[in-house]
C-alpha cells in the first residue's frame, strides 16, 4: 500500500504491498494505519532506537542529598533564582514541546517512521515535565509559582510567547500543506521549537544548572538535567534532519526571501535568551554572568543555523567549553550503571 496512492484507504486494498519511493515527509495521502516497512528514512527509526535506549524516569535519581543541601541555607538568594526560574522556564517549554508535537507536527506529517519517533518524543517530554514536578515535590518548592512564573517573568513570558506565535498558523484546524506558502509556514513551526526552543533556549538552562553539577551541588536536579540534555539532543538532530527532509523534497520553498526570515527569526531568539539571562544572573553567581551567555548563545546559534543550511551570523567563541565534554559523556554514560538501586520516590523522602 503507497502512503500516497489515491485508493490506499479503501479497505480491500490493505494488503497491498507499500513503494518505498512513495514515501514522503509530508503531503502523503492519509492511510488506515501507519505502515511503517519499508523504511525509507532510516535516519527517523535510528533516532526512535536512540530515544528507547535513553529510556529513564525522574523518580529513579535520588533527590535526597539535593533536600540536605537546599535545607541547609548554603545557597545565596541568587542562587536560588537561578535554579527557580530555570524550574520556571522548563516546566512550561517542555510542555508547549509536547502540545505542539501532538496537537501541530504529528497531524502533518505523513511519514510512518518519523511519526513513530514523534510518538517517543511526545512521552519524552511527559517525562521532562514530570520531572520538575518531582524536583519541586521533592525540595518543598511553591509548584504553583514554579509552574506559574510564564505568567510573572517577563523574559519567560516573552520567549514562551514567540514561540507560540510561530505555530498559530499550524495549530489551525483548516491548515493543509498542500502550497509553498503552507510548507513554509510548517518549516517555520519546526524551526521554532527543534532549532530555537529545544536548540537554543534550553541550552542555557543546561549550563547553569550543569555550573552546581560540576560543583557538586544539587546533584540529582544536576543529573537528571543530563538525561534531559541528552533527551533534547537527539530531539535537536530529528528536528534537523526532519526540516533539511522537507527542504530537500520541497526545494521550491528554500527562497532566499525565506532564508533572510529564519535568519531574523533566530535572531530575535537570541535577543530573547540573552534577557532571560539577564534576568536569571543579575549579579553573577558559579562563576557566570550575562556577558558570558551573550556569548553562549551567540555561539549555539551559530551551530543550529548551519545545520539547516543558513550562514553564520555572530561568529563568537564557546566561553563553556566543558559544555561539550558533558554532552560526549552523557551521550556516552551507561544510563543503568549510575540507577541507584533502591530509591525513594519524592513523598517518602525526609524534608
Amino acid at each position: 500500500m503507497s502512503c500516497c496512492d489515491p485508493v490506499a484507504s479503501k479497505p480491500h486494498d490493505l494488503g497491498r504491498a507499500v513503494n518505498v519511493e512513495n514515501k514522503r515527509l509530508i503531503n502523503c495521502k492519509a492511510v488506515d494505519v501507519n505502515q511503517l516497512c519499508p523504511i525509507k528514512y532510516k535516519w527517523a527509526w535510528e533516532h526512535y532506537i536512540n530515544g528507547c535506549a535513553n529510556h529513564w524516569m525522574p523518580t529513579e535519581v535520588s533527590m535526597q542529598k539535593d533536600i540536605d543541601q537546599w535545607k541547609s541555607g548554603m545557597f545565596s538568594e541568587d542562587e536560588k533564582r537561578v535554579v527557580m526560574r530555570n524550574l520556571g522556564f522548563f516546566s512550561t517549554g517542555e510542555s508547549l514541546v509536547g502540545n505542539n508535537i501532538v496537537l501541530a507536527i504529528f497531524k502533518h506529517v505523513t511519514n510512518p517512521e518519523a511519526r513513530q519517533y514523534l510518538l517517543r518524543q511526545a512521552f519524552e517530554e511527559a517525562i521532562h515535565t514530570h520531572t520538575f514536578q518531582y524536583v519541586c515535590e521533592s525540595l518543598n518548592l511553591d509548584q504553583r509559582e514554579v509552574f506559574n512564573m510564564y505568567h510573572e517573568v517577563d523574559s519567560i513570558a516573552g520567549k514562551d510567547e514567540f514561540v507560540m506565535s510561530l505555530t498559530a498558523d499550524v495549530m489551525n484546524d483548516d491548515f493543509r500543506t498542500d502550497s509553498p506558502e503552507n510548507i513554509q509556514k510548517f518549516i517555520r513551526n519546526l524551526v521554532g521549537f527543534y532549532v530555537i526552543m529545544e536548540g537554543i533556549f534550553f541550552y542555557s538552562g543546561f549550563v547553569m544548572i550543569l555550573s552546581f553539577h560540576r560543583r557538586n551541588q544539587l546533584t540529582g536536579i544536576g543529573e537528571q538535567f543530563q538525561y534531559i540534555m541528552r533527551d533534547e539532543s537527539i530531539h535537536m538532530n530529528f528536528g534537523v534532519d526532519l526540516i533539511n527532509g522537507i527542504k530537500a523534497e520541497n526545494p521550491e520553498v528554500w527562497t532566499e526571501d525565506f532564508k533572510a526570515e529564519l535568519i531574523q527569526m533566530i535572531d530575535t531568539a537570541v535577543g530573547f535568551e540573552v534577557q532571560y539571562a539577564k534576568d536569571c544572573l543579575p549579579n553573577g553567581v558559579l562563576g557566570l554572568n550575562a556577558q558570558l551567555f551573550d556569548d553562549y548563545v551567540r555561539y549555539i546559534a551559530d551551530r543550529r543555523l548551519e545545520r539547516i543550511g543558513l550562514p553564520r551570523q555572530y561568529n563568537t567563541k564557546n566561553p563553556f567549553p566543558w559544555m561539550s565534554e558533558t554532552i560526549d559523556l552523557a551521550k556516552e554514560k551507561n544510563f543503568f550503571e549510575t540507577r541507584v538501586t533502591e530509591y525513594q520516590s519524592s513523598g517518602s523522602l525526609e524534608w
